[in-house]
């Protein structure tokens, strides 16, 4: 038992450690883009009186520089809102205590994966987004790429992560974590609901929970049946757990920086906060389904092909 709770630490410390690496890596990224001029944008020059207009005006460029602020805002509430738990684990309340204590569990192995996995990606971006300069020394990119590989391998590869998330976290305690989950969305839900400002948020969050509910039950039903199942699909179904969980995380954002645009607040903070979930909920959290889907096809098409075919 003390050997898990040193490795759940240091899978949280790890998945920290990926999405602080992405982090940094948009952060640079966003610095280059407002820096390099390159092109006219498609609607006319920008900045007529230069040589070139910055690379910000173009569509692509906004598509990476948005992806990676929309992981890494959404991924930072996942992380202070996990730490939250943890520190419940210690109400003298016994019920708070059991319900921190269970979402510590199911939550550990989505954390690191999710976010590590996302981490890179935002690197990648990041690299991208700096072209061919990118690969070299001059810019921070490569390093960030590099770091930021290590973090989905050690303290349990992101595969294994998947597999104990389907195979011990889900039927722990008779599968209380994920019910406790599914009830406290469906409570948000219900009670924002009439909230027309934010409705794509709290549409999208009811619409990914529904697919991770529906991903949970085929396990149940084909993981039992055929283990292969449950190993084939776990990836993609972590897959769903994290786009659920940034959906969660998006809509409280959104439900409190609406509420502050109402108040009367000019803080252009609360409307990048608006404009940054809009792009998560149209152009990020739409994966669900094809991750629904891959996973749903089960363990024949990876398990028929015979090891020397490969």
């Amino acid at each position: 038992n003390n050997m898990f709770v040193v490795m759940n630490e240091a899978r949280l410390g790890t998945g920290l450690q990926g999405l602080a690496i992405g982090t940094a890596a948009y952060q640079a990224a966003v610095e280059f883009a407002k820096d390099r001029l390159q092109g006219r944008s498609l609607t006319g020059p920008k900045n007529p009186d230069g040589p070139a207009d910055s690379i910000m005006v173009h569509p692509d460029v906004r598509r990476m520089l948005l992806e990676s602020k929309a992981f890494v805002e959404g991924g930072q509430a996942f992380i202070l809102w996990t730490a939250l738990h943890a520190d419940l684990e210690k109400s003298e309340d016994a019920a708070v205590a059991q319900k921190a204590k269970d979402y510590m569990g199911l939550l550990t192995p989505v954390l690191k994966a999710y976010l590590t996995d996302k981490g890179f990606h935002v690197a990648s971006l990041g690299m991208q987004v700096h072209g061919g300069s990118g690969y070299t020394e001059h810019f921070t990119a490569s390093q960030y790429l590099r770091d930021a590989r290590i973090t989905m391998i050690y303290e349990g590869t992101n595969g294994i992560q998947a597999l104990d998330l389907v195979g011990r976290k889900l039927p722990a305690a008779g599968g209380r974590a994920i019910m406790t989950w599914f009830g406290e969305i469906d409570a948000f839900v219900a009670e924002n609901s009439g909230n027309e400002a934010i409705k794509p948020f709290v549409e999208g969050l009811a619409d990914a929970k529904a697919k991770l509910q529906d991903g949970t039950m085929w396990l149940m039903q084909n993981g039992m049946a055929n283990p292969d199942n449950a190993g084939a699909a776990s990836t993609d179904y972590l897959n769903v757990f994290g786009l659920t969980a940034l959906a969660y995380m998006w809509a409280q954002m959104a439900k409190v920086a609406q509420a502050q645009v109402e108040a009367g607040s000019t803080d252009p903070y609360y409307a990048t906060k608006l404009q940054t979930g809009r792009y998560f909920v149209e152009r990020i959290l739409p994966d669900a389904d094809a991750h629904l889907k891959k996973m749903k096809t089960g363990a024949d098409v990876l398990m028929a092909m015979p090891a020397e075919a490969f």
